[in-house]
């Protein structure tokens, strides 16, 4: 059996530590980066991220107050505020690279996983076709 050298927990997260820098710093994050710039300078993004704000504190207030003819009015501003809002290009852009950065995130995270059980099927003498591990030897 191969007698690899045991790494320590810290050693782990010290590695995990440098995969997050490298992805802080891949095309996915700097688009998402510039795209919540923009976001965050347009002025129409931003009016309407506040009509949206107040319109949902005003939609908690109507909730409290048992109001539900009101609490739908609101609702229904609100999704057509949102609808207007998703209608922006900049907000398409930011939602994009956001979805990217996402996908890079869940990728890394099913190859880290797909290639543990991987070495734990190979190491223990399984079989990687059927997922099934092996039997290890007792150690003396």
């Amino acid at each position: 059996m191969n007698k690899e050298r045991l790494v320590t927990r810290e050693e782990i997260l010290d590695k995990a530590r440098e995969l997050a820098d490298l992805i802080s710093r891949s095309d996915e994050v700097d688009f998402f980066k510039k795209a919540e710039q923009k976001i965050k300078k347009n002025m129409k993004v931003q009016l309407l991220i506040g009509q949206i704000k107040g319109k949902q504190k005003e939609a908690v207030h109507a909730e409290h107050y048992g109001t539900p003819q009101h609490l739908a009015e609101v609702e229904k501003e609100i999704e057509r505020l949102n609808q207007e809002l998703d209608e922006i290009p900049v907000v398409q852009e930011f939602k994009q690279s956001q979805v990217e950065v996402n996908d890079l995130l869940q990728l890394i995270t099913n190859i880290i996983s797909n290639t543990v059980t991987e070495k734990i099927i190979l190491s223990t003498g399984g079989d990687p076709l059927t997922g099934k591990t092996g039997i290890l030897p007792d150690e003396e």
